[in-house]
């Protein structure tokens, strides 16, 4: 073969190596670059659940949460936009006060536990997780914010209320009234992470709350209360590993099926 022959060949192969080794780099960078998600919280503040006695471990474990996420610890995803909300009132369909991110930012976890406190007293007489869902919706459609994940996070006992809707506290009908359709189609990936429920009750969500492509994801308070023993004495939060990886098993578990 000429040298003449031998060089288109030699350019072609060296073009090739090329663009192989774009690809792998465009690769990497896509799996570095992880969407940032929309975060939403939920706070229930209904004397119910401050009766559990899950309400102060709760706002506490809340605060850890937000501060991880907004300072990136443990391998924790910083959201792109993140609300905090009551999913009560004083009466049902109360409009909703929704704290964003520049609230809590450039505060430690006791500054976001304060703030907490005193937005959410547990003085809210009934539990109203709809209207809390219909704002999810609004907010994300108004701020644009469909193309990312959404998360929503909602700290409770997860009962709905009874008080006034004519059906028996605890019963079927209850969890079949709950609407998830504002949130089906705002995102290709909207999870609701339901965290302090009891076993019972987190099963009535996955078995009778009507949904088609959100996911739910549900944490008992009997894990829940434990997370403090994650956390080791005289380490910074930032050195927490043990911590932040319990949270990512159990509280951001990646959720791949709408009907886990």
């Amino acid at each position: 073969m000429t040298h003449r022959a031998v060089a288109p060949i030699a350019s072609l192969f060296a073009g090739l190596l090329l663009l192989g080794t774009i690809a792998s780099c465009t690769q990497e960078s896509a799996e570095v670059r992880r969407p940032h998600t929309t975060l939403f919280i939920g706070v229930d503040a209904s004397g119910s659940f401050k009766n559990s006695g899950y309400y102060d471990n709760a706002l506490s474990f809340l605060a850890h949460y937000i501060y991880g996420h907004l300072n990136e610890l443990g391998g924790l995803d910083k959201p792109r936009a993140l609300f905090v909300a009551s999913v009560g009132g004083k009466d049902l369909r109360e409009p909703k006060t929704f704290h964003p991110i520049h609230d809590l930012e450039n505060k430690d976890v006791s500054q976001i536990e304060a703030e907490l406190r005193k937005w959410f007293p547990p003085t809210d007489r009934v539990t109203d997780f709809n209207p809390f869902f219909q704002e999810v919706a609004r907010i994300t459609k108004e701020r644009n914010l469909v193309l990312a994940p959404i998360n929503v996070v909602v700290i409770t006992d997860g009962v709905p209320d009874a008080t006034v809707s004519g059906t028996s506290a605890g019963s079927q009908a209850l969890y079949e009234k709950i609407n998830l359709k504002p949130l089906e189609y705002l995102s290709r990936n909207v999870t609701i992470r339901l965290a302090y429920v009891s076993p019972k009750v987190g099963e009535q969500w996955r078995a009778h709350v009507p949904r088609e492509r959100v996911r739910l994801w549900t944490v008992d308070g009997e894990v829940m209360k434990n997370w403090k023993e994650k956390i080791q004495p005289n380490l910074d939060l930032a050195e927490q590993d043990r911590f932040w990886k319990w949270l990512r098993d159990n509280v951001d578990y990646r959720v791949r099926s709408s009907k886990v």
